[in-house]
């Protein structure tokens, strides 16, 4: 009787237990099954020198695709540069990727304008980048791993430093 109670008890707790997973996807946020090659984009600093996301090789990336002249892109803007400001480091990096095609200047003014301090200036004028990622609008943001590929992306703004997005990047960068 001893035997079957204690059985009974261990089915129990094997019935209830779960293991440990990562946090959730926030609302809005699609994850892929299987994460997915990024294409090669090209982009510029603020000083004009060239960039590629091989540059954030080893790191988790969050893509912004974004405009100064897109309204939810600037009210979503001081979010992504809080987040930057908690999470960023060796493991994590915000690249807030303006289409902006009147160059790094009115992106450099309206993150003065706001007081933006953490994300670095990257812009790409020619907007190549937004179709070779196939965005079909903007804001539209990628979570790339640290082997550069995509591995979900939310379409629209967002508030990226709210605790349940904070906690869902926290658990893509602990994983190693």
């Amino acid at each position: 009787m001893k035997g079957l109670a204690l059985g009974v008890l261990f089915g129990a707790l094997l019935f209830v237990w779960k293991p440990a997973t990562a946090a959730e996807a926030p609302q809005n946020f699609a994850v892929l099954d299987t994460p997915t090659a990024v294409p090669e984009i090209s982009f510029a600093d603020a000083v004009g020198q060239p960039k590629t996301l091989a540059d954030y090789s080893g790191k988790i990336v969050l893509l912004n695709i974004w405009a100064t002249w897109c309204a939810p892109c600037r009210k979503e803007m001081p979010t992504l540069d809080r987040l930057q400001a908690e999470l960023g480091g060796p493991d994590f990096e915000v690249v807030a990727l303006s289409m902006d095609r009147k160059g790094p200047d009115v992106v450099k003014r309206f993150f003065a304008e706001i007081g933006v301090t953490h994300l670095a200036v990257n812009i790409d004028t020619s907007a190549k980048a937004m179709f070779e990622l196939g965005t079909v609008g903007l804001p539209t943001t990628l979570l790339i791993d640290r082997e550069g590929k995509e591995v979900g992306r939310l379409i629209g703004p967002a508030e990226w430093d709210s605790l349940d997005m904070v906690d869902f990047i926290r658990s893509r960068i602990a994983v190693k």
